[in-house]
């Protein structure tokens, strides 16, 4: 009986082997990112102020889980990501890899190939602002190889 309360007594101190403390971001989460299959690794989607024909622009709060990662990609009218949360990890094709934490901004040129996501072992929140619409498009091109990311 002994041996039972201490395992129970360990479990509730180290807040049980399932829990998971949520990354502290301004803005919520928001659900499973419809554009998942251009991803390694979960992310979620809160698209904060969609694009209109009033304000012409496209912001979202974009969350990765540990190791997620968008694919190789470019937008032809370029991107801003602010960095809200976590830890994550931005590339530029043929550069080096940058560390991103809370208070990064990332100006990405318009057609430049890139990736970003989170760090292997944090979670990562971004705002992703898309410049340059309505004509801006993004080409998703193939995943970052574990190689490549690593």
């Amino acid at each position: 009986m002994k041996k039972l309360f201490l395992i129970a007594a360990i479990f509730l101190i180290t807040g049980g082997i399932t829990m998971s403390q949520e990354l502290n971001q301004p803005f919520k989460k928001g659900e499973i990112n419809p554009y998942n299959k251009y991803f390694n690794g979960t992310t979620y989607l809160n698209r904060l102020s969609a694009n209109d024909d009033i304000w012409n622009s496209s912001i979202a709060n974009v969350t990765f889980e540990k190791g997620a990662r968008t694919n190789w990609h470019k937008h032809s009218g370029g991107q801003i990501l602010l960095v809200t949360a976590g830890e994550g990890r931005y590339q530029e094709r043929g550069g080096e890899i940058r560390i991103l934490k809370q208070g990064d901004v990332v100006r990405i040129p318009m057609n430049v190939e890139h990736w970003h996501g989170a760090a292997p072992d944090s979670e990562f929140a971004h705002i992703s602002i898309e410049t340059n619409l309505p004509n801006n498009e993004t080409t998703w091109l193939k995943p970052v190889s574990d190689k490549e990311y690593r």
